[in-house]
């Protein structure tokens, strides 16, 4: 009996076994992988769109330096203002 015993357990430990390494199997396959290749990509994406930017920033190099100088607000003429009486 006591042997048969052993082997049951032994069977139960080989099934645990294997199903533990299958969920290790779907975590790095179905999760890892993919998660670390969209990573990548995005990457790619971004250093592409930056690159895209730099581009169109040489063609146009008049364009950030008009954006950078202000023209100085002229205040407005005080006969542009009506008094007003406050009412009580």
């Amino acid at each position: 009996m006591n042997n048969n015993f052993a082997d049951t357990m032994g069977i139960f430990r080989v099934i645990f076994e294997l199903f533990v390494l299958y969920l290790l199997y779907k975590l790095i396959f179905d999760f890892i992988i993919p998660l670390y290749q969209a990573s990548v990509q995005v990457k790619q994406k971004i250093g592409e769109m930056q690159h895209r930017m730099n581009e169109q920033m040489k063609q146009q190099p008049g364009t950030t330096a008009n954006t950078a100088t202000k023209e100085p607000s002229v205040k407005p003429n005080k006969e542009d203002y009506i008094e007003f009486e406050e009412v009580k």
